[in-house]
């Protein structure tokens, strides 16, 4: 049994989802996709699992069942290319909601029919992986359903404790530091809910939490899930794709290799000009770092890490330099790569259960609230980021893009994927 452990950072926190389009070369065949949804969930244990939760320990797990998960639905107009607004119309419908992973899988699939060819939409809950593991799991998909190639079982072992993690990457003292005192901070809480009588309620009116001022507890799925009912409507988030066509594509990574840097690296020097910001959240990969990770598998096996510079005015390449030279740095010190999982490792659960709803309601917690603001973000909501699934070719996809998920700590995110020499940016702005 698989249970969340870093992983339980995407569980209480809305618009963890994100999106896979893609354009594969074989006509609009409804019984072929069925097929190979059941051919991709005998291979991947977790498209046929739910969310599982043990009370006595408060911890949840992959409630793997025999049967497959994933929704799939038709649809029944059809469309002409990869950038028709029924996609992202359809997007939207998916991801305006929280889903209740007690009741509903974690992988929804729609599919189009195209003049010559299929057009899917893959939407995937956090929990269920990366978008690394997702784009995987979008190219099995394609070789299966375009070409028979049947995807082989992979066992999928995620991250379960700290000493999965190098020696070296341990917490540097400030960090241990405060979160050793949110963790007190949270024992003394809840130690002290247990001892107290209801008294003075408090009620949020606008999204209907109500509890007591002593009654400090852990926050259950089920309250979770209550609160995001109201918030989420009025947390409107937009989407704007944009297309890199090969030339342009080609040049610009001529430009980049004359400055020694990479795409990446100018993705995001472009992005800290054009938003006018100095700090942006970059999402890494780390399965060739990670001994639990086996190739193929889904999961969560990437970490993020902020790139700030001082000055973000003057020549575009120069500050592409400076940024690869910093993101350099970062991926050399694993106390700084793994940053962010340590963070989430050494934390109370009940702490990140806590961090957004105790930030956006009266909640009551002093401990969820610090961490959710200080180390989240969630209190402004003002952060950047960036999330490049890098380059693939491909015989049986044609065109693609990646949605990104849309975290309540972002004003903007962009989510970029390279497929035969395109390119193609989205990006989703509060």
């Amino acid at each position: 049994m698989q249970y969340l452990f870093t992983e339980r950072a995407h569980l209480m926190c809305p618009h963890m989802c994100f999106g896979i389009v893609m354009t594969v070369k074989r006509k609009y065949d409804e019984g072929a996709i069925r097929s190979t949804i059941r051919d991709l969930a005998a291979a991947h244990p977790f498209l046929n699992a739910r969310l599982g939760y043990e009370k006595e320990n408060n911890t949840y797990f992959y409630a793997v069942t025999d049967q497959a998960k994933v929704q799939f639905i038709p649809m029944e107009a059809e469309i002409t290319d990869i950038n028709s607004q029924e996609i992202m119309d359809e997007y939207v419908k998916l991801t305006d909601h929280e889903w209740n992973l007690y009741e509903e899988g974690m992988l929804k699939i729609r599919a189009w029919n195209m003049p010559e060819e299929t057009c899917f939409l893959l939407v995937f809950h956090h929990l269920l992986a990366d978008g690394r593991g997702a784009l995987g799991l979008a190219q099995e998909f394609a070789d299966c359903y375009v070409s028979g190639i049947t995807p082989t079982l992979v066992t999928e072992k995620w991250i379960s404790s700290i000493s999965e993690f190098p020696e070296d990457s341990n917490l540097p003292f400030i960090s241990r530091f405060l979160i050793n005192r949110a963790n007190k901070t949270a024992e003394k809480e809840f130690h002290l809910s247990s001892h107290k009588n209801v008294s003075a309620e408090t009620t949020d009116t606008s999204n209907n939490i109500t509890a007591s001022t002593n009654d400090i507890h852990p926050v259950s799925y089920e309250e979770y899930l209550k609160f995001v009912s109201t918030f989420m409507p009025s947390d409107k988030v937009s989407y704007n794709c944009l297309t890199v066509e090969p030339e342009e594509l080609s040049s610009i990574r001529e430009e980049c290799h004359t400055h020694n840097v990479t795409i990446n690296d100018y993705l995001l020097a472009r992005m800290m000009r054009d938003e006018k910001t100095s700090k942006i959240i970059m999402a890494c990969d780390l399965r060739e770092k990670l001994a639990c990770y086996n190739a193929g598998a889904l999961g969560n096996y990437s970490t993020a890490f902020s790139v700030e510079m001082k000055n973000s005015n003057g020549d575009l390449f120069e500050l592409a330099e400076k940024i690869h030279a910093s993101v350099r740095n970062t991926m050399s010190s694993p106390a700084k790569l793994y940053l962010v999982l340590q963070c989430y490792a050494n934390l109370r659960p009940e702490i990140i259960d806590a961090a957004f709803i105790t930030c956006k309601s009266d909640f009551p917690g002093k401990a969820g609230k610090f961490v959710g603001s200080m180390f989240f973000g969630f209190e402004k909501g003002d952060g950047h980021s960036i999330t490049n699934l890098g380059a693939i070719e491909s015989a049986n996809i044609s065109n693609a893009f990646f949605i990104p998920p849309a975290s309540p700590a972002i004003k903007n995110t962009q989510g970029v994927l390279t497929v035969n020499g395109t390119m193609r940016i989205c990006t989703a702005a509060r």
